[in-house]
């Protein structure tokens, strides 16, 4: 057996984290003084570690989520942004989609709701789940034309499937009809067996009247509010602080 027929078997089954641990042990000399169950054990973790990375980046890809880039240790803990870095931290961990709950996050225009948001999400991609974000209004637009061309129920499957859901920019737009029970079938649909993420403008007290459905707000309320973890957005926005900031400096 020769480096070239292992190499080529290697292609053939597509082991290309094993690969090319394979040629970095064969180029090192220093890999000939290690047992051979060691050498082995790295080849295999070394393809696990791919497939990992190749499975988070092809999650990334499928997320939608605009800013790939945020990120939880990226977030600007000014005191001027009265944010809870202790309740950030901790949800960074994770616990909460173990344990299927949610988080509204609330606050002005430009104080940081999606990016925090989307931090989360980044970090539970690389933890190793399925994410996806979209605007609630895009949201609400997708159920209706599924309504229409017949795709509704696989539209419902689709939200059902990821462990995390950022519905961004929740009563920007007035709910028209059926918007409320539209939204009710995506969130009934994930209620204590997925979590979902929240931004909103609007803060929680004004969400029955937005809802403009009683019956549905009801419904709505009971499931996504006292199940979730509330972020409460109060500073100044990041572009105004961003440009106090840069004039203190001058």
């Amino acid at each position: 057996m020769n480096h070239t027929t292992i190499i080529n078997k290697l292609n053939e089954l597509n082991y290309k984290g094993f690969k090319e641990a394979y040629i970095h042990q064969n180029e090192d000399v220093n890999y000939n003084t290690l047992p051979f169950d060691e050498r082995l054990y790295q080849l295999l973790d070394a393809q696990d570690i791919f497939l990992r990375n190749k499975r988070i980046t092809m999650n990334h890809r499928l997320s939608k989520i605009k800013d790939k880039q945020a990120a939880i240790d990226a977030i600007d803990f000014n005191p001027r942004r009265k944010i809870n870095k202790s309740q950030i931290l901790s949800l960074a961990s994770l616990g909460f989609i173990n344990a299927r709950q949610n988080i509204i996050i609330t606050g002005k225009t430009g104080t940081g709701k999606s990016y925090i948001a989307q931090a989360l999400a980044n970090r539970a991609i690389i933890d190793g789940y399925r994410a996806y974000y979209i605007r609630t209004p895009s949201l609400l637009e997708e159920i209706k034309i599924s309504r229409i061309d017949g795709t509704y129920t696989n539209l419902l499957k689709k939200y059902s499937r990821f462990k995390l859901l950022v519905l961004d920019d929740f009563g920007v737009a007035p709910m028209v009809q059926d918007d409320a029970t539209n939204l009710f079938e995506i969130i009934e649909d994930r209620t204590e067996i997925n979590s979902t993420i929240i931004t909103s403008q609007l803060p929680v007290s004004e969400w029955y009247n937005y809802l403009n459905n009683n019956t549905i707000a009801d419904a709505i309320l009971d499931r996504v509010v006292h199940s979730s973890h509330r972020v409460e957005l109060s500073g100044p926005s990041m572009r105004k602080l961003k440009s106090t900031i840069k004039n203190e400096e001058l």
